[in-house]
């Protein structure tokens, strides 16, 4: 049984995630101790129970210690079964995580599956269900995985009551991503968006984005937009296009910042370009946050991938590890945490 340490790093629940789906993917039982330790409320909360579960679903796993609160799991997986799959987190936990969690797994199955998981759509510290349509499924499809996501409702912190549907077809083949150099702008689109609030708090925000961008970027095209939803929130997303520089693939990056109670939507606008700045900054091909996301399917790709991203994190250096625990992947992380670096991924 394979033994993993879950303070790794910022010791975060994606450790949890991404041993879960290795260990569907490898057939191998594994087990984890420290799970978020070092987290406020440490051990399992709602978000991370759920994707135990939804792991546990779709490859027929015994579990043990998934329970609230838990600092250990043993979870044994059996053949991945394919199928129809309702998750509902009860929370504002993030849907976009719990459906990554099971996404690759289901995606080397025989058959197709489709997915629906209810909570957070648009909530702190988890990718944005814009992010995940635009810039993480873009890459996935460029890498070979076949599926499409939909929001059916934007779920906001803290009553959540969001959904998101997907639908995942087998992969045929996996293909490597070269991306270790960026081209030149050649489109910023943009999404300023509101949930149950006044119009012109999209308005606002899509205003004082462009007002920044438009001197170094005068091309830039933001739309505005009302998400159906039961909660109120708001978004500002900047997705930044690059072109191709052979033999590498075009980049990608994308930056978003959410509103919250008593933010100004112009402060929501300036995180979104804050964030967009320090990219252009330095020569990273995708964001940080990409390249964490691609670490894990890039490791059963059918030859060697190499990424040039912002900024190497922990997160990133802790996936490594744990992708090494279960596989016999070479991965290579040139560069100092916090600073960018190039990731080469020989499965």
């Amino acid at each position: 049984m394979i033994e993993i340490d879950g303070s790794l790093g910022e010791g975060g629940g994606q450790i949890l995630r991404s041993a879960l789906s290795l260990s569907i993917l490898t057939q191998q039982p594994f087990r984890i101790e420290n799970i978020r330790t070092r987290r406020p409320k440490p051990g399992l909360r709602p978000q991370h129970l759920k994707a135990v579960d939804a792991a546990a679903a779709i490859s027929q796993a015994e579990v043990d210690g998934a329970a609230i609160g838990s600092i250990r799991l043993i979870f044994k997986p059996q053949k991945i079964r394919t199928g129809r799959y309702k998750f509902d987190i009860g929370t504002a936990g993030s849907t976009s995580l719990v459906l990554q969690t099971v996404f690759t797994p289901l995606s080397m199955a025989s058959s197709a599956s489709s997915v629906i998981v209810s909570g957070g759509t648009h909530v702190a510290w988890a990718p944005c269900f814009h992010y995940l349509d635009l810039q993480w499924l873009h890459f996935m499809k460029l890498s070979g995985f076949e599926a499409k996501v939909r929001m059916e409702s934007a779920g906001f912190y803290p009553q959540g009551g969001g959904r998101i549907d997907a639908a995942i077809r087998p992969a045929q083949e996996i293909k490597p991503l070269l991306l270790q150099e960026r081209g030149k702008i050649t489109a910023i689109h943009g999404i300023s968006a509101v949930a149950n609030l006044d119009a012109s708090i999209a308005e606002r925000q899509k205003g004082q984005a462009l007002r920044r961008l438009h001197p170094r970027h005068p091309r830039v095209h933001i739309k505005t937009l009302r998400l159906p939803s039961q909660t109120k929130g708001t978004l500002l997303l900047l997705l930044t296009e690059f072109e191709a520089v052979p033999p590498n693939q075009p980049g990608r990056a994308c930056f978003y910042a959410l509103g919250e109670l008593g933010k100004p939507a112009e402060r929501v606008a300036d995180e979104a370009v804050d964030a967009f700045e320090a990219f252009m900054a330095g020569d990273g091909v995708v964001d940080q946050y990409l390249a964490d996301q691609l670490l894990l399917p890039l490791s059963f790709a059918n030859g060697t991938s190499r990424i040039r991203t912002s900024r190497i994190t922990e997160h990133l250096l802790a996936n490594a590890q744990v992708i090494k625990a279960f596989t016999n992947s070479v991965i290579d992380i040139q560069g100092e945490s916090g600073s960018p670096g190039t990731v080469d991924i020989l499965p």
